[in-house]
């Protein structure tokens, strides 16, 4: 997957001049600071350069996996076409544009984020190249969503991680207020994530709320440590990405965890594949979460037809139709 032809464009302007060895460095501190889940009280992308970082190496990242977890919550409800968006947390815009891109016909987004120097560049990216009128909001994400204005569409991506524990069930229960119709929570797709989501999934089913995706019940999860769930999507990386990251391939795996909860149920309950298939000859194994709760390994071979030839095609993360 890789950004929409605007998006990277707009990147590349605003990196043309960057030193690369800046550069690298401050790929080196923001990736340290996610992979450590670092609180400090101080935001990851408060100077110019850690902006720069993020467009560089984390953004075709998130992107990928943000439009992956929405193409999944408008398969769920394909009647869906939300006219406006709230996104909490909302770092350069990049929910902003997955979902402009999904949805073009998107007519306001609010975006609230407390660095000043990633609002200029969010700013910046969307002049001119996204046709909804987008209000930006400085504020803190747990202190500052009590006066927001409610939307169709709620989002809160890669955030979750950076909030401490205490202040979550507060949060998600006024970011449910704030939606008019679908919530969608999406996390690094590591253990802790994980376990993050599940928290947010439990509370939201309690509150009311129908799951979307990408679990295809309301039941507890039934995975159990050390297994989890989790999706990945394979991101192209620029030279400059490349560079930034001192990487080789053209590409890396990105791996998240994500929710959709809705006030309206899924047009369709789908199993949904939860690890990568195997496949040998004349056979797949899938392993999937099913509409009732249960989850395991199911084999598909060619005496199964129709449904062979469905399961030879799905991938990781895809409901099986």
């Amino acid at each position: 997957m890789e950004l929409p032809g605007a998006l990277r464009q707009g990147v590349d302007r605003l990196l043309e001049k960057v030193a690369l060895p800046d550069l690298k460095q401050a790929a080196k501190t923001l990736s340290d600071r996610y992979r450590a889940e670092l609180r400090d009280g101080r935001l990851h992308m408060a100077q110019d350069m850690a902006v720069k970082a993020y467009l560089a190496t984390r953004m075709p990242a998130t992107y990928a996996a943000v439009r992956a977890s929405l193409d999944a919550l408008a398969e769920a409800r394909p009647d869906f076409t939300p006219a406006t968006l709230l996104d909490v947390g909302a770092g350069p815009g990049t929910v902003l544009w997955a979902t402009s891109d999904l949805w073009p016909d998107l007519e306001l987004a609010t975006l609230l984020e407390a660095s000043a120097a990633v609002r200029k560049v969010g700013e910046t990216l969307a002049a001119n190249a996204i046709t909804a009128q987008t209000v930006w909001r400085a504020g803190d994400v747990t202190t500052d969503i009590a006066d927001l204005q409610s939307a169709d569409l709620v989002t809160c991506a890669y955030v979750l991680d950076e909030i401490a524990p205490t202040s979550l069930p507060k949060m998600v229960d006024r970011l449910w207020q704030l939606t008019k119709d679908t919530l969608l929570i999406v996390e690094p797709g590591t253990p802790a994530g994980w376990l993050r989501i599940l928290a947010v999934r439990a509370q939201l089913i309690a509150a009311g709320a129908h799951v979307l995706a990408p679990c295809p019940h309301e039941a507890p999860c039934p995975l159990n440590p050390p297994d989890w769930c989790h999706f990945s999507r394979r991101v192209a990386r620029s030279r400059l990405h490349r560079l930034a990251k001192e990487a080789e391939v053209p590409w890396e795996d990105e791996k998240f965890i994500y929710v959709a909860a809705s006030r309206q149920p899924a047009a369709f309950r789908a199993a949904r594949v939860v690890a990568p298939p195997k496949s040998g000859s004349g056979k797949v194994v899938l392993k999937l979460c099913e509409a009732n709760g249960s989850a395991g390994e199911r084999l598909f071979t060619k005496r199964d037809g129709d449904a062979f030839k469905v399961a030879r095609r799905a991938d990781w993360g895809d409901a099986l139709a």
